[in-house]
């Protein structure tokens, strides 16, 4: 069967539909539809931006929405929208998609790397755009103000200078969405350039394959390699365990840079409302292995793209070795459009970008468990029951019946994690007792190292007993 084939009659598709079998990504284009009916994107109970509003605005089926959603079973997928939007790349990788030329490196000029959590390839790129004046805004990701107030500590603006722009800089490992600067897209025409993670890439080009104003007013695509998105939680988790109420926390900062620490070592920072701040390293949190899924949105056990692919250019870190020992940070880099292909080669020649090139060996060796868990675990996923739920439409077979009991025992207690953090959770925050679910993440951290790593007691019984899942 061919896997972009449509039905004759596109179906409809609702956003109850999406939020029942756990596909929604809460990207946000679903709020930003034209006659939504006062849909909006509001927190559900696990602290995910969800679509919300009047219950027909929730239940109406829409045969535009199974167009535009990123996570439709009848939307066009990454390779589909890929072939369409770079027809001429001459590099074309099972894993990483098309592109036309691949770096690793880093920005060399200003502060971009300096004030980013990686190499400040991302930044660097928007500021070119605004500076050249390809773009008139940028759509990208910024801390807000005062989150009490605001309700997020983050979320999408249009910025219009450097200034603005360098607001954005750094990893935000927190929910955002889309809906506001669409609807700001739709209704100012100007040029535009948009950040943003795979999902959200995928949500924006879907949008302007089916829509000829965005089309025309988003020029620009700048993709973020992606592991998974986290919750709200993940923040308020950090308060607790840094002995402070998410009330107190004025701002954070997920990836507070060192030079003299290698980059894989995250430290968390909290700002609090007082004027004081604390940190403590990821490997002394309770959710500070990224892999083991904590607060993971649902959605991203159905995902198959890490790197981006549908951007015409993407981003990620560099992490193999000697790059992850230097705590300046690194980028791996990912060029589609022709145009970015020629604005990167030329300030390369400028000595503006410090950027070596590398094929699409190198890119896989740097995102590898992020692959592992979207191409090998995605196959095994997709052969455990789903009980009628819509069933997602992924580039890879259901599978995985030769993997090692071990790997698959490891998918197994990734997704136990993923899907009972944010249940716990919630349970230590109706009883008020932080440590119930502190309790139980660092008896799942215990399993999941043992299994992964061989650490501890458990792992060396399960080392000597050949039960080692990597």
């Amino acid at each position: 069967m061919n896997r972009h084939a449509q039905p004759p009659s596109l179906p409809k598709l609702a956003p109850r539909d999406l939020l029942r079998s756990g596909l929604c990504v809460g990207c946000g284009s679903c709020a930003a539809q034209p006659g939504a009916h006062g849909r909006r994107m509001a927190w559900d109970r696990d602290g995910q931006l969800k679509p919300a509003g009047p219950r027909p605005s929730i239940t109406r089926p829409d045969a535009q929405l199974a167009r535009i959603c990123p996570s439709s079973p009848w939307a066009a997928d990454e390779d589909e929208l890929a072939e369409a939007l770079f027809p001429g790349a001459p590099h074309i990788d099972p894993l990483v998609g098309r592109y036309r030329s691949a770096f690793v490196g880093a920005a060399a000029e200003g502060r971009f790397r300096e004030q980013g959590s990686s190499g400040g390839m991302v930044s660097w790129m928007a500021t070119e755009l605004l500076q050249r004046g390809l773009v008139d805004a940028v759509a990208h990701v910024v801390p807000t103000a005062d989150p009490a107030a605001d309700g997020r500590f983050f979320r999408y603006r249009l910025s219009r200078t450097p200034a603005q722009l360098a607001a954005g800089a750094k990893s935000r490992y927190y929910p955002v969405e889309l809906s506001q600067v669409l609807e700001e897209i739709r209704g100012t025409p100007d040029r535009y350039a948009v950040v943003g993670i795979p999902c959200l890439t995928k949500a924006v080009q879907l949008l302007r394959r089916d829509d000829p104003v965005m089309r025309e007013r988003i020029r620009f695509t700048l993709g973020l390699f992606c592991g998974h998105m986290k919750s709200a939680r993940l923040l308020e988790s950090f308060a607790w365990q840094l002995g402070v109420d998410l009330a107190d926390v004025a701002g954070v900062d997920y990836r507070l840079k060192d030079p003299d620490r290698p980059a894989s070592w995250y430290t968390a920072q909290l700002r609090l409302r007082d004027g004081r701040t604390l940190q403590r390293d990821w490997f002394h949190l309770a959710e500070g292995d990224w892999g083991s899924g904590f607060f993971q949105n649902r959605a991203c056990n159905f995902c198959d793209d890490v790197v981006a692919e549908t951007a015409d250019i993407s981003f990620g870190d560099a992490w193999v070795e000697p790059y992850t020992q230097d705590g300046r940070g690194t980028n791996v880099v990912l060029v589609r459009s022709p145009l970015l292909h020629e604005l990167v080669a030329s300030a390369i020649a400028q000595r503006r970008l410090a950027l070596a090139p590398v094929d699409a060996d190198f890119v896989r060796r740097t995102q590898a468990a992020g692959l592992r868990q979207r191409r090998e675990g995605l196959a095994y996923r997709l052969t455990w029951p789903r009980h009628g739920r819509l069933v997602p439409r992924k580039r890879v077979a259901p599978g995985g019946g030769s993997l090692p009991r071990p790997r698959k025992l490891l998918y197994r207690i990734r997704a136990h994690v993923s899907r009972w953090s944010p249940a716990v959770f919630r349970l230590a925050r109706a009883l008020r007792w932080k440590r119930l679910y502190l309790a139980w993440a660092q008896g799942a951290m215990v399993i999941y190292h043992g299994l992964a790593y061989s650490r501890g007691r458990l792992g060396e019984a399960l080392a000597r007993l050949g039960w080692r899942a990597s």
